[in-house]
């Protein structure tokens, strides 16, 4: 155990995508041209200031960098992870919260105002795991997967696992399970699925941005996991799937309510995400219906204050900050695939729209 926790440590050093970071922002499309002199006029107003979910941040980075190009507008978005956007959204030292679960009710009663959730895109949690001479792509079962983070099943060639991934020749080596450290909207996605497909895990463990996890090592951000899985031989754990490519590593196909194993793609999340969103925007995707759809998959969302007067805050610093996170659900889609996230559906987009468009400075709409 103390060799995995300084693997884990050492992973987190690991430069996967940057925890915190102050990246540049540009764009076009509902922020254009026009926009930059009075962005660039704006003194401190000029940059804003996010942080959170790590689950988007490849993402974001690119968005911010993009949008800043014509705009002149810099975010400093910091990766936190889920809970630490929410927390600072809630003490409004940041202009906007990011965050892969949406508000519950005790977030929702600890800020002094309401906030409205923006989706920004769909992605998959994989699972990641590192066999050392494992060719097969391996294949897992929900059932399987809640047994192995129940801690029940505890080596590679269990029965279990070796049951649905006939013809495999998996190792004897024992399963060393990695899980998040921090309060985390990827943890809510996953732990969302399996409390859907396990009574047990729902019973023993439940859902949420933060749990009591039965067994493993607890790292920082998908970049701690990402660290811990890539270095620790025999490690299993869950990541963003940007994460996953980015660093070479491998994930599994997992069952679907359909019985089908699907390997998590543009495709498949796209199609887990084809559902109705809500007016709130507040939904889940995991464990869904779709034949082709992947099971591990959930939207991604920027919070905001419905009312922007608030503290020192200008207008402009309102508008500066709505018209980007418009071109985000907008022009922004465009950056979503090639680093593998699933751009927003047209139904996803309305309600984006829509919620940016109740956002109030002084009682008056800031987006016209």
């Amino acid at each position: 155990m103390k060799a995995l926790k300084s693997l884990a440590l050492a992973g987190l050093a690991i430069a996967i995508t940057g925890g915190m970071m102050l990246t540049s922002c540009g764009g076009g499309g509902t922020a254009s041209k026009s926009d930059s002199t009075a962005n660039k006029a704006g003194g401190e107003d000029n940059t804003i200031l996010g942080a959170g979910a790590t689950f988007p941040n490849p993402l974001y980075s690119k968005m911010f960098s993009e949008y800043n190009k014509t705009t002149g507008l810099k975010v400093n978005y910091q990766s936190i992870g889920s809970g630490g956007g929410i927390q600072q959204l809630t003490s409004k030292t940041v202009d906007f919260g990011a965050s892969d679960a949406p508000l519950n009710g005790k977030q929702d009663s600890a800020l002094s105002a309401p906030a409205v959730h923006i989706p920004i895109t769909a992605g998959a949690v994989v699972i990641s795991y590192n066999i050392p001479d494992l060719k097969d792509t391996l294949k897992l079962t929900p059932d399987v997967l809640a047994k192995i983070f129940l801690g029940e099943i505890k080596k590679w060639n269990d029965p279990k696992i070796a049951a649905v991934n006939k013809g495999v020749k998996l190792p004897s080596t024992d399963i060393l399970v990695a899980h998040r450290s921090d309060g985390s909207g990827t943890s809510n996605i996953f732990t969302t699925y399996l409390s859907k497909v396990s009574k047990d895990w729902e019973t023993k463990v439940g859902k949420g941005s933060s749990v009591n996890w039965p067994v493993g090592l607890g790292g920082k951000g998908n970049e701690g996991v990402a660290g811990s899985v890539k270095q620790t031989p025999g490690a299993i754990g869950y990541v963003e799937l940007a994460y996953a490519i980015q660093n070479n590593m491998a994930f599994a196909k997992m069952q679907n309510k359909a019985g089908n194993f699907i390997t998590p793609s543009i495709a498949s999340i796209t199609a887990a995400a084809n559902i109705t969103i809500p007016a709130d925007a507040k939904v889940s995707l995991t464990n869904t219906e779709a034949a082709d759809g992947y099971p591990i998959s959930g939207l991604t969302w920027i919070l905001v204050y419905k009312e922007q007067k608030y503290g020192d805050r200008s207008a402009g610093r309102a508008a500066n900050m709505l018209k980007m996170i418009q071109w985000m659900i907008h022009d922004g889609q465009q950056y979503c695939a090639p680093l593998n996230y699933a751009p927003l559906s047209a139904n996803a987009v309305a309600i984006g729209d829509a919620q940016l468009k109740t956002i109030t400075y002084d009682g008056k709409p800031v987006l016209q």
